[in-house]
């Protein structure tokens, strides 16, 4: 198992998911200007999610044999398991952890960042192995 994590092919994974997740970061930064930070969240999500479905079938899983429709609808499924952590982590980050330590300085930005961090391993796999699946 841990070999699949020292291979070409997740680094070129984490590459792409470090260009969809500053896609995501500041994407949530703009949304907040208008709108709360819940929705922010959700919807710098599925912007980063879009390019990093696009990102990933080009760049990374070349080799996959999954038909368009499967490899879109198990995408959303292994990021819909992804946005409940980063939705989870970020908010607990925000309303729980940094109010305890009195932590404020860019505590939403911060959080946000250990929010969108923290499903890189699940979401190699499930894209590995359901969304963009080889034969």
């Amino acid at each position: 198992m841990i070999q699949k994590f020292q291979s070409k092919q997740f680094l070129t994974f984490l590459l792409v998911g470090g260009i969809a997740a500053i896609a995501n970061f500041l994407s949530r930064i703009l949304f907040s200007f208008y709108i709360n930070l819940v929705i922010s969240i959700a919807l710098a999500y599925l912007t980063g999610m879009a390019i990093a479905y696009c990102l990933n079938k080009v760049f990374v899983f070349k080799d996959n044999t999954q038909p368009l429709k499967s490899s879109i609808s198990f995408f959303i499924l292994v990021n819909l398991v992804a946005i409940a952590q980063t939705f989870f982590i970020t908010l607990g980050f925000v309303l729980y952890i940094f109010p305890f330590y009195g932590f404020e300085w860019h505590a939403h930005e911060i959080a946000h960042g250990i929010g969108i961090c923290f499903p890189v391993f699940t979401s190699y796999l499930g894209h590995k192995y359901l969304s963009f699946r080889s034969k």
